[in-house]
């Protein structure tokens, strides 16, 4: 009886298994892979470590030795008992210091109760005009509050109708005006007294 192709096939794989478990059992397999592949010799190279070279010495120092200086020969010339020492004496007027002068206190020129309104010295030409401005007028004022001179305009508003009602009324308020005054007394002075001149 022939066999089938499918057998002999199975037979020979049953027979190559057989084979390997005969190699492993017998050690067969190990040598023909040493055979092979050589096995592999390895080297253990140590590492020679430089030895770090020490520091170079410090330079050395030198002391200087002390230099020693000889005292200096000092000569000191003490006056003997025979020598005498004039002594001047000048008679010096002694010079008083002059007396400290005390600050005086003083107050500035200023208006008192009743004194003039601008409103009622306004020029009726310059209402109509609507002119406006500001009329500095000089005053001379003395101890009792009254004008000890003509005021005077130092400084103009532009229009000539506002400065001569200025004048008017600087006149008017003469007597209402508060003196100045030097540590409590009256006193004439000079000042500059704005008048203003508004629409309202």
């Amino acid at each position: 009886m022939f066999m089938t192709r499918r057998g002999a096939v199975l037979i020979a794989i049953i027979g190559l298994h057989v084979f390997i478990l005969y190699a492993l059992a017998t050690g067969l397999a190990r040598r023909a892979v040493e055979l092979v592949a050589p096995p592999i010799q390895t080297q253990i190279v140590e590492e020679v470590k430089k030895e770090e070279a020490p520091p170079p010495p410090p330079p050395p120092t030198f002391e200087r030795p002390p230099v020693e200086l000889p005292p200096p020969d000092v000569t000191i010339n003490v006056p003997t008992e025979s020598e005498t020492t004039a002594i001047r004496v000048t008679n010096t007027p002694v010079v008083k210091a002059p007396p400290v002068a005390v600050a005086t206190r003083r107050t500035g020129l200023g208006l008192g109760k009743g004194f003039p309104n601008s409103d009622d010295y306004y020029p009726d030409a310059s209402r109509r005009l609507e002119e406006q401005g500001t009329v500095v007028v000089r005053v001379c004022v003395g101890p009792d509050g009254k004008l000890t001179e003509e005021p005077s305009v130092a400084k103009s508003s532009g229009s000539a109708r506002l400065d001569g009602g200025a004048l008017r009324l600087a006149k008017a308020g003469s007597g209402k005006f508060v003196a100045a005054t030097e540590d409590g007394k009256g006193v004439t002075s000079c000042s500059s007294l704005p008048v203003k001149f508004v629409l309202r």
